[in-house]
């Protein structure tokens, strides 16, 4: 977040590690690329203004670079995120790095740190769909199309984040690299736990609960607020559906989760982690 209520993000997809165009195209990276950082836009409860994009292009792929800026193109148009510069050089990796400028909601941006004892713990949608869907594609089976749509083109919930910084969220992420991890983020830098019902995780369509808990790739939103009935509320004045309440923030570290019988067991972080050499 910087001065003025300003908020920019930045982030980079790499081939081979973030898409595969064994099984997507490359105007899906280009969406891709354009929809992770307004996805983190939406976590903050903001609205994208602009975006810059540089692409690294390896030789002898003719016609690549246009199907990408082509999906940057649909990505900016859906988003309401004009694509006003960029760059493009020759390297070994295909990689798409984008940023993007964005505005604050009117009471200021929310962060990963504000959660409070006693809160609950919402979700925007199911979870788990992406990674059910890159599992099928990995075994040579057919995806369901709900979520191979989520792993090749998901879409920032920029109407949920703002939604939710109006509710009085407290603190907010996407589930970029699964609930497990991203929770566990909130939890962290808020210097509070979490406890999650099992029962109350929406999964995804082909999904299962580990897959919920732990997947990535979904870019629904997760947070944190004192009055459901509020939350509930704004989003039915704005036409959203509402978010499902999954659990709650507890004073003590860590996260739990708890099965119908209401047994505990820690949920450690099994997301997406981002080897660095």
């Amino acid at each position: 977040m910087l001065e003025g209520g300003l908020l920019l993000a930045t982030d980079v997809v790499a081939e081979g590690v973030h898409f595969d165009l064994t099984w997507s195209t490359p105007a899906d990276a280009g969406w891709k690329a354009l929809a992770v950082n307004c996805s983190d836009v939406a976590a903050m409860g903001g609205a994208p203004r602009a975006a810059v994009a540089a692409v690294v292009l390896p030789p002898g792929r003719p016609g690549l670079a246009d199907e990408i800026a082509a999906g940057l193109r649909e990505g900016a148009a859906a988003f309401g995120c004009p694509l006003v510069g960029g760059d493009t050089a020759v390297g070994l990796c295909l990689s798409i790095s984008v940023a993007v400028l964005g505005d604050s909601p009117p009471a200021g941006a929310v962060l990963r740190a504000g959660a409070r004892p006693g809160d609950a713990v919402f979700v925007t949608g199911p979870l788990g769909g992406a990674m059910a869907a890159l599992r099928a594609l990995r075994r040579g089976e057919t995806p369901d199309p709900a979520g191979a749509a989520r792993l090749h083109r998901p879409v920032p919930r920029l109407a949920e984040g703002l939604a939710a910084a109006r509710a009085g969220a407290t603190a907010m992420i996407d589930i970029s690299d699964g609930l497990s991890s991203d929770l566990g983020h909130i939890c962290a830098e808020s210097g509070v736990g979490a406890m999650v019902s099992a029962e109350s995780v929406p999964v995804g369509p082909g999904a299962t609960l580990d897959d919920a808990l732990a997947g990535g790739d979904d870019y629904e939103l997760c947070f944190t607020a004192s009055d459901a009935a509020v939350v509930a509320e704004t989003f039915a004045a704005v036409g959203l559906t509402a978010p499902v309440r999954i659990g709650v923030v507890m004073a003590g570290p860590g996260v739990v989760v708890a099965d119908a019988s209401g047994a505990t067991q820690p949920l450690p972080p099994r997301g997406w982690e981002h080897p660095v050499p």
